[in-house]
């Protein structure tokens, strides 16, 4: 997957019916204001285990919600739109920012984004195309080249 407004053309993503909404690793979230409006600035690192190209983000401000994580603890989020890129198609989701450091995925794609025209085959994996080799062994190294 990639979240082209940002500029982040690889992170690797977890498919997840059962979770309603999207999530993304985000952290140094800090709200701002832009033109009288409620903005929202972060950082993403799009490697598992690194912050090697560390992307600096800011959006505007959707909400802030309640949400339950699959643990069961309610946390207070900033809620964002954001393009994501699935295969060839590019759609518009609401995405929550929290912490994922101990997650195995830096992005969590839920119901409401699946919902806009895909199926999910909990059997296959890489339907979209598998990343190419050196993307891979980037992510596995933690962002480092090889």
């Amino acid at each position: 997957m990639s979240l082209p407004e940002l500029g982040i053309d690889w992170i690797k993503a977890k498919l997840d019916t059962g979770a309603r909404s999207s999530a993304l690793h985000a952290f140094d979230i800090e709200e701002i204001e832009r033109d009288g409006k409620r903005w929202v600035r972060f950082e993403i690192h799009p490697w598992q285990r690194s912050s090697a190209d560390s992307v600096v983000a800011e959006l505007p401000v959707l909400d802030v919600r309640s949400v339950k994580s699959s643990t069961g603890h309610v946390q207070e989020r900033y809620v964002v739109l954001l393009d994501l890129r699935i295969g060839d198609r590019v759609v518009t989701t609401e995405v929550s920012l929290t912490r994922r450091d101990e997650m195995g995925f830096r992005l969590l794609v839920g119901r409401e984004a699946l919902r806009q025209g895909f199926l999910v085959d909990s059997r296959r994996s890489y339907l979209g195309g598998r990343p190419k080799q050196s993307v891979r062994r980037r992510n596995r190294a933690g962002g480092m080249d090889d």
